[in-house]
C-alpha cells in the first residue's frame, strides 16, 4: 500500500475571472494568450502560450481557485467529483508563478514561489452547471495541482458536456 500523498503547499484564492479566465504564468513570460483563445480552447476551457496557462471559467466574476504544489503526479485521484479535468505543461524558469486575471496589474498580482523548472498542471473544474441565469452566481470552483515533470502535450482527462 502506498503512503498518502502530501501536498508541499496549498493556496486558496478568490480571483476575478475577467473575460472568463484566470492566468497562471511564469513571472518572466513575455507572451500572451490573445491568439490562443480559439473555439477549441474555449470549448476545452484552457489556452496555453509559452510560460502561460489560461484557465477558462464559466463566470465573469469572482471564482474560488485552489492551487496545490506537490513533489509528484497525483496517484490516487477521484475524477467523479469534477466536471472537467485537463493536464498541461508550463515552464517556470523564474521560479515565480503569477496568479492573475487578464486585467490585473501584474506587478501587484499574487506570486507563488516554486523551484525553477518545467511543471505539469492538472486543472480541475467543478460544478460548472451551477451558474445562475444572469451568469453572476454559482458554486463553480477550480483547482490546480502542479508538480515538476518534463514537458508533455496537453491532455483532456475528463471532458465536460459542451453546450
Amino acid at each position: 500500500m502506498n503512503p498518502p500523498e502530501t501536498p508541499q503547499s496549498s493556496y486558496e484564492f478568490e480571483i476575478f475571472a475577467d473575460y472568463y479566465q484566470i492566468h497562471l504564468q511564469d513571472e518572466a513570460a513575455e507572451g500572451n494568450l490573445f491568439t490562443s483563445w480559439n473555439k477549441e480552447a474555449i470549448d476545452n476551457l484552457f489556452a496555453i502560450a509559452p510560460g502561460i496557462i489560461g484557465i477558462g471559467t464559466v463566470r465573469n466574476s469572482d471564482v474560488p481557485l485552489k492551487v496545490i504544489i506537490t513533489k509528484s503526479r497525483p496517484l490516487h485521484d477521484n475524477f467523479v467529483d469534477w466536471d472537467h479535468i485537463i493536464e498541461v505543461s508550463m515552464q517556470v524558469p523564474s521560479g515565480k508563478i503569477i496568479i492573475a486575471s487578464p486585467s490585473d496589474y501584474l506587478p501587484d498580482a499574487v506570486r507563488i514561489l516554486v523551484e525553477p523548472g518545467t511543471y505539469r498542471a492538472r486543472i480541475y473544474y467543478g460544478k460548472l452547471e451551477s451558474i445562475s441565469e444572469d451568469g453572476l452566481e454559482g458554486d463553480d470552483h477550480y483547482q490546480v495541482v502542479l508538480w515538476p515533470e518534463a514537458y508533455k502535450s496537453p491532455d483532456i482527462l475528463k471532458q465536460r458536456r459542451v453546450p
